[in-house]
């Protein structure tokens, strides 16, 4: 499937109350189609249809147990729609010019230390942690030590601040025990 058609999928898939509400119940768990149903409160066949339109932008996967068929959610492709939004800046820079040099040059960005380290702490005043990848893949060097020889693709990512699991916690009281 081409990029165009996967993102037109799941951008359908999304505009649904009823296929989000699918998305966040599959996110706490993986669940049957009529244990959907049955906590929307709607019919089988109508959850079915909403799960084949998730299933098809590939935002939900299908697990098969005999006859027993579990939903999953699959968040990846949410994220990669999300990615093309970014947007992107063309520089020209000397041999063995700096990852740090080179966004002072398109944004603004402040640096600070973080340890032994120096970390990047905002970029165009927003404040967050960043990471960066160097033609698809995560690099381990600071922006200091990243430097470019050829011409190179770079993804500046800020990690959002995404609940990727919510703990409620009950402290016993000593009293209890």
């Amino acid at each position: 499937m081409n990029e165009s058609t996967r993102n037109k999928k799941i951008f359908k898939a999304l505009g649904c109350n009823t296929r989000l509400n699918i998305l966040k119940l599959l996110a706490n768990n993986e669940m049957h189609i009529t244990g959907l149903a049955n906590e929307l409160n709607i019919s089988v066949p109508v959850t079915a249809k909403h799960v084949r339109i998730l299933e098809d932008a590939e935002l939900v996967e299908r697990q098969r147990f005999g006859n027993s068929h579990i939903l999953k959610i699959n968040t990846e492709n949410i994220y990669t729609v999300l990615d093309n939004f970014a947007p992107t800046r063309e520089v020209e820079v000397e041999k063995g010019t700096n990852l740090l040099d080179i966004l002072k040059k398109v944004s603004s960005v402040e640096v600070k230390k973080v340890g032994n380290r120096e970390a990047v702490v905002s970029t165009d005043g927003e404040e967050g942690f960043f990471v960066y990848e160097v033609n698809g893949k995560l690099s381990e060097k600071t922006v200091h030590e990243c430097t470019f020889e050829k011409n190179t693709t770079v993804e500046w990512k800020k990690l959002e601040p995404i609940t990727r699991l919510k703990l409620d916690i009950t402290v016993k009281d000593q009293a209890d025990e």
